[in-house]
């Protein structure tokens, strides 16, 4: 939990996708950002804190990210949000779910879709959205109190896979670098799968898109 925003960080399902809960302290106004699995257990957890949820947030729409978006959204009326572009892997969740031996329950439609430059507010604080392609076309990261939430754009010495469909290397680093690097280095950075990093960590030390691996 972090002394401006409440911030509850815990893993769902069995891909262990980190999901978040991230409220104001002082509204208790909260949104959830990539609701993989386990709806009960995020539901649960707000209403323990006293939270009442108004947003969903999908960083993008791979099936372990958007599990539960049916069940958070029917229980809380709350709004769906995500980028465009990735509508067509919403859509087909169930599909890419299969192939993998797994199940996922289909997803709402988004309320509204975000675009690179967008902002919203969770009650006190404005986050502002990234659009960064690559691990998928319609990935966006959330920046608000110098908390970046990147979904599988960006890992602690990684960045998330190009190889799936509408996966591209070059848009991906192309994206990290002009749009997060050039926050501050201590910048906590909320991946979707694994340990938070900083900014200033993987610029200088990230073997994929750091500045070691692209010094002109």
């Amino acid at each position: 939990m972090s002394e401006g925003l409440v911030i509850h960080q815990f893993s769902v399902g069995p891909l262990q996708v980190n999901c978040f809960l991230v409220a104001c302290r002082k509204t208790h106004d909260a949104m959830v950002i990539d609701p993989g699995d386990e709806g009960s257990r995020i539901l649960t957890l707000a209403d323990k804190e006293g939270l009442k949820i108004s947003k969903v947030v999908n960083t993008h729409c791979h099936f372990d990210h958007i599990g539960a978006n049916q069940q958070v959204v029917a229980a809380t009326g709350a709004s769906l949000m995500a980028h465009a572009a990735d509508l067509p892997l919403l859509h087909n969740a169930r599909q890419h779910a299969e192939a993998y031996g797994m199940s996922v329950v289909p997803s709402p439609d988004p309320d509204r879709l975000l675009e690179h430059g967008d902002t919203f507010t969770v009650g006190e604080y404005t986050f502002q959205v990234f659009h960064v392609p690559g691990h998928s076309p319609g990935s966006i990261c959330l920046l608000s109190d110098r908390h970046l939430f990147v979904g599988d754009v960006l890992f602690a010495g990684s960045i998330g896979r190009t190889d799936l469909p509408g996966g591209d290397f070059d848009l991906l680093v192309t994206g990290a670098r002009k749009h997060l690097f050039c926050l501050p280095d201590e910048t906590i950075v909320h991946s979707g799968h694994g340990p938070d990093t900083t900014i200033g960590q993987e610029r200088r030390h990230n073997p994929f898109v750091g500045d070691k691996a692209w010094r002109s």
